[in-house]
């Protein structure tokens, strides 16, 4: 079946990377490597992609969230940046991702009457402009103080003279980021994850990279897998990917953190998301899904752990305390119910320079033949990204020219003939004996791949059920993960498939148990196995909710708790 990623048979895809040989080897699985799998693949490359942990495992899980031009790169005069990005945008909203990128209203408060909303308007102007005639989500509009409290009661009356109301577009970035690694798959991509690339393959006289050696993280066993150009897309690791390579590449990426907070939508009472400005970027308040938001986020220098940034008590107050500058009723640790972090890849600029000023823009590098890296840039423009590394990729092909970059004219996995799904979901509901409200829910998830889904409860009525009270995400969808996203371990699942690791009070950890159950029933989990699994889930979950422990000599905030391994 086209597009499948089965974890019962990853090790017929090493074999057959193995096997090669390749066009393209990417090293990477988030959403630049993706992306770069799929537009080698739909040019009718032999291509193959491994990465290290999960898809999306870094950033392309712990991003903001949102598909969106950079409103604040204006003031920058990052115009070309913008214009992209807004294409881009609307692009993933009317023909590439209509299930999974939706156009999301933003209310931006002004503050100062006479000088600020002529300010703010002109940019917005700007902004419209920019994006064309053809549009898939509405002009800015302004908006008197009262109406501003009218979509957003949460505000400081005190001060407000006005808003500004415009649109951008928001994501699941882990789900995004799969449906563009299965899409590449149903282009013959071969996708393996928990396999690192170690060390780089060399032509006999040295000159030449011909492939990379590559080591299956669940075996320990490795493998030479060779291709005509490897492509690093590793995001926040490329220096090291460059350094055990031998290779002395033109740039250096410098990581940026950014902290985002998760609270129940009752927290702020707004109908809208919203901008405002701090005195070092902005802080949005984002609506995700039908009860929660996601506040932040913080720019600051990061030099620990790549694998796991920590977010601090530090990061969290400062989060709050921006919030609270605008709030009527001000939010407290108390509010917050899951934080999480994430390191944007930025290229370095001279030593000194604040993150906050360092671009956006992607930077592509070809040090030796045979290998080209990628660094830089945004989730919104990931296609132009993936485009411009593999044309630099196969500039030194010989033989046949490589057809150009057509991902612009490729919907993802899920696109196709979503219309005709959504306005089917009573009739699929009564098919399969499930409430509409899932089949709903699932249509925004999967698109028109919903009844694959489904297909696991009509073989199972277990499956019918949901994973945890008070949220969507049934049962079904874990075997899911398993049979068709590749889904390996429970953080697999719990952290990216779903995202109960940022929005349930327990990080997901009482569903733990049952996700290693449905998961061991598919890959043949003895008891200990699935007992290890929970166990590693629930350590991985207490790290992330360490940034919520309030301080010495305080009382600890309710939602962050020592985290129990479930009976």
């Amino acid at each position: 079946m086209p597009g499948v990623l089965d974890a019962t048979s990853r090790n017929d895809a090493l074999r057959k990377m193995a096997n090669g040989p390749l066009d393209i080897l990417v090293v990477g699985g988030g959403i630049t490597g993706a992306g770069a799998a799929l537009d080698a693949a739909s040019r009718g490359l032999r291509v193959g992609l491994v990465e290290s942990r999960d898809l999306a495992a870094g950033t392309s899980s712990r991003s903001s969230k949102l598909i969106h031009g950079g409103l604040r790169y204006l003031e920058q005069r990052d115009f070309k940046l913008v214009r992209e990005a807004l294409r881009e945008r609307d692009l993933l909203v009317s023909k590439l991702a209509p299930h999974l990128v939706r156009p999301l209203p933003f209310l931006y408060p002004l503050y100062k009457k006479v000088v600020e909303r002529p300010y703010v308007g002109a940019g917005l102007v700007l902004y419209d402009a920019m994006e064309g005639t053809k549009r898939p989500v509405p002009h800015h509009r302004h908006l008197t103080a009262r109406g501003a409290l009218g979509r957003a009661p949460a505000l400081r009356p005190e001060r407000l003279a006005g808003a500004m109301v415009y649109y951008d577009a928001q994501v699941d970035d882990a789900r995004h980021t799969l449906t563009v690694a299965r899409t590449a798959a149903a282009h013959e991509a071969i996708i393996v994850t928990r396999a690192s690339a170690t060390e780089l393959l060399r032509s006999a006289d040295g000159t030449r990279v011909t492939g990379a050696r590559v080591r299956d993280e669940e075996t320990g066993r490795t493998l030479d897998v060779a291709a005509r150009a490897v492509v690093v897309c590793a995001g926040v690791w490329t220096d090291p990917v460059h350094e055990a390579g031998g290779v002395r590449a033109g740039y250096q990426v410098r990581m940026s953190k950014g902290v985002h907070l998760v609270m129940p939508r009752s927290a702020i009472d707004a109908s809208t998301g919203m901008i405002i400005r701090t005195e070092k970027s902005v802080l949005f308040f984002i609506p995700w899904g039908d009860d929660r938001w996601i506040v932040g986020t913080t720019d600051t220098d990061w030099t620990g752990d790549r694998a796991e940034p920590a977010a601090t008590g530090e990061d969290v107050d400062y989060i709050l305390a921006q919030a609270n500058r605008v709030l009527e009723k001000p939010l407290t640790r108390s509010d917050v119910t899951g934080v999480y972090a994430g390191l944007r890849p930025l290229v370095a600029a001279a030593e000194g320079t604040p993150t906050t000023k360092l671009s956006r823009e992607h930077v592509v590098d070809a040090p030796v033949p045979g290998l080209v890296s990628i660094a830089g840039g945004k989730f919104t423009t990931y296609r132009l990204m993936a485009r411009d590394v593999i044309d630099a990729a196969v500039a030194g092909f010989e033989g046949e020219p490589v057809p150009e970059s057509v991902t612009d004219q490729l919907p993802l996995l899920g696109a196709d003939g979503l219309p005709a799904v959504r306005a089917s979901a009573r009739r699929i509901a009564e098919d399969y004996d499930v409430p509409t409200d899932a089949v709903e829910h699932l249509i925004t998830r999967y698109g028109s791949l919903v009844t694959e889904v489904l297909g696991h409860i009509r073989r199972d009525r277990s499956l019918s059920g949901r994973l945890a009270d008070g949220y969507p995400y049934l049962r079904a969808e874990v075997a899911y993960a398993v049979s068709h996203e590749g889904a390996l371990h429970v953080e697999d699942v719990l952290a990216r498939r779903v995202r109960l690791l940022i929005e349930s009070p327990d990080a997901g950890v009482s569903a733990a148990p049952e996700v290693g159950a449905i998961m061991g029933s598919l890959l043949g989990w003895g008891r200990r196995r699935r007992a290890a699994e929970v166990r590693r889930y629930v350590e991985f979950a207490e790290t992330s909710a360490e940034a919520l422990r309030s301080p010495a000599g305080l009382p600890p905030a309710p939602a962050a708790g020592k985290l129990a391994v479930p009976a």
